[in-house]
């Protein structure tokens, strides 16, 4: 197929282009480089540089391209930035998602694979099903409803055949991709910046919540199963119309359990100070992905947080400074 990747310079757009060639398919990426990398793109892939906030800019990319399916993963993710600054989110995750979807079905793309968050959810002790309810805790996960919502109703009046994916926290390394977000925000990769010298201490926003140890419960899953998962829902998008998955481990680490274990593999102290909570952050998230299991045959390969910590630790020391571009745009 032929597919379009909104968001390919990014950490999991990179690795899914990747995967997505590998499996014989043809990539365009399309990404306007304000938070990916340009070297994370895979070299068999085509780039065109734009903003899916650019309608005229789609249509010329989607004109006469032939493509069969998108995967959109371009948004802005860091969740306490959009309760600072919602209708920054909302203007680039919300406009930008339907700027992409009516271009999408005017040009008779039938397949679309959605890049959503487990921050639609409201919090829960035990794993969230897809039947869970829905309760944003933040800006970020709102953004990401609303999208969803929108292609609900695509998928009815378009027909466009639609596959939404909510990730829990993707993590880890593959190959030369890793995590290099600027600003980084993301735990794991800033714990081993603590490890790597580049920071004193790792803040740990929160020790307050009823989890037991008073500390943030996430569910971690590699980015190749990740990106896996990705292939075969646009390969089940031929025998489902619509389809909604979760993609976790179904295991929850607090912030203390993974810090722990960047401890272990690296072999650093790692210092951890105390913060107040942050707006926005739900006290447990924990996936059951039981119907991505079941319907697509996906199986998580690497699932314990060990070897997920130290796929990236052998990824950042072996690039310190990310992909070390001074400016990509």
């Amino acid at each position: 197929m032929k597919i379009l990747v909104s968001g390919g310079a990014g950490y999991i757009g990179s690795t899914v282009a990747q995967q997505l060639l590998a499996a014989g398919h043809s990539v365009t990426v399309y990404d306007n480089l304000s938070n990916g990398h340009l070297a994370a793109i895979p070299a068999a892939a085509t780039f065109v540089r734009g903003d899916t906030l650019d309608r005229a800019g789609l249509d010329s990319v989607f004109a006469g391209a032939g493509f069969d399916a998108v995967m959109h993963f371009a948004a802005f993710i860091e969740a306490g930035e959009s309760m600072r600054e919602p209708g920054r989110f909302f203007r680039n995750n919300v406009s930008g998602s339907l700027a992409l979807i009516e271009a999408a079905a005017s040009h008779g793309v039938g397949r679309f694979v959605f890049s959503s968050t487990a921050g639609v959810y409201a919090s829960k002790d035990g794993p969230l099903t897809e039947d869970d309810p829905v309760g944003p805790a933040s800006v970020y996960g709102a953004t990401k409803y609303m999208v969803e919502q929108s292609l609900e109703w695509y998928a009815r009046t378009h027909g466009l055949r639609v596959a939404v994916l909510r990730y829990f926290n993707a993590a880890g390394a593959a190959g030369p991709r890793g995590e290099a977000h600027r600003p980084e925000t993301h735990l794991i990769p800033l714990v081993l910046q603590v490890a790597l010298g580049q920071r004193e201490q790792i803040a740990v926003f929160g020790s307050d919540y009823p989890t037991p140890d008073g500390t943030c419960i996430r569910d971690y899953i590699h980015i190749e199963d990740l990106a896996t998962a990705h292939v075969l829902a646009l390969e089940g998008l031929a025998e489902r119309p619509f389809m909604r998955y979760n993609l976790g481990n179904g295991s929850g680490y607090s912030v203390l359990e993974v810090i722990e274990a960047a401890r272990s593999v690296t072999g650093h102290p790692i210092r951890a100070s105390m913060q107040p909570r942050r707006p926005g952050d739900p006290a447990i998230l924990i996936a059951s992905s039981a119907r991505a299991r079941a319907e697509l045959g996906w199986q998580p390969s690497r699932p314990e947080l060990r070897e997920i910590v130290e796929s990236a630790w052998q990824w950042h020391q072996a690039h310190p400074h990310g992909y070390g571009e001074s400016h990509d745009g």
